[in-house]
């Protein structure tokens, strides 16, 4: 039996039907939604973890399979072992550099908003902090996939936690038009944390583009506004 086969199985023994069909409705599987098609063995985060807390020695041979596979946590659980490793004060540079190759070679398969969002700011963001070139985020935005173009912002909280703003504000304004509500709470989420550290860098961006924005990112941007300037910018925009 594979590392693979046996992680796969830990997670199977620890899934419910009850709750693989909850998670099922709640990321949008349904003809036509975002996650179609999408099949869940039915744990929630904090039990993919641990499994994944305990192969963090798994090769990459063995998270290709999990990450090939039709369920929906074993994916997550090879993502959060690449993430747990890539953030170990023992992984080297050269480490760090082969998960962030390997990632962006599937970043297809992370193909949900939460596989994305648990992922992304760790491996691609904390590897960028360190390169000065990220021209790649542009790339991945101008893609025509969904979850490489939300990679591409999400990725920045890494920035914004270290007080550097400016990519995620290009970005935003790259992704702003974006017809997806996915994408539109992304960008506003981002915004929105800008804003908890350096309200005048999110106010002087919604002074010039609140009236472009899709309500959605725009109302998460103002979340921590107060309620009066919350009500001038949705009457704006």
């Amino acid at each position: 039996m594979s590392r693979a086969d046996t992680i796969l199985s830990e997670l199977q023994q620890l899934g419910t039907p009850e709750k693989a069909a909850h998670l099922s409705r709640f990321f949008k599987t349904g003809p036509g939604e975002y996650g179609e098609g999408d099949c869940f063995l039915g744990l929630p985060v904090p039990l993919t973890r641990s499994v994944a807390k305990s192969h963090l020695d798994a090769s990459f041979d063995d998270l290709q399979l999990l990450l090939n596979s039709p369920w929906h946590e074993a994916r997550l659980c090879a993502l959060l072992i690449l993430a747990e490793r890539f953030k170990r004060k023992k992984t080297t540079d050269t480490e760090r550099a082969a998960i962030y190759a390997f990632y962006l070679r599937n970043t297809k398969r992370c193909n949900n908003w939460d596989l994305v969002d648990l992922s992304c700011p760790t491996i691609v963001g904390g590897y960028l902090l360190t390169h000065p070139d990220r021209e790649i985020l542009y790339r991945l935005a101008e893609s025509d996939c969904l979850w490489e173009q939300r990679i591409a912002i999400v990725s920045t909280q890494a920035f914004i936690r270290q007080h550097q703003f400016d990519d995620t504000i290009r970005l935003a304004k790259q992704l702003m038009t974006h017809t997806h509500d996915l994408m539109h709470k992304a960008v506003g989420w981002m915004l929105r944390e800008i804003g908890k550290r350096d309200r005048s860098t999110l106010t002087a961006f919604l002074e010039k583009y609140a009236t472009r924005l899709p309500r959605t990112a725009l109302r998460y941007a103002i979340e921590h506004y107060p309620e009066e300037e919350r009500k001038r910018y949705m009457k704006r925009g």
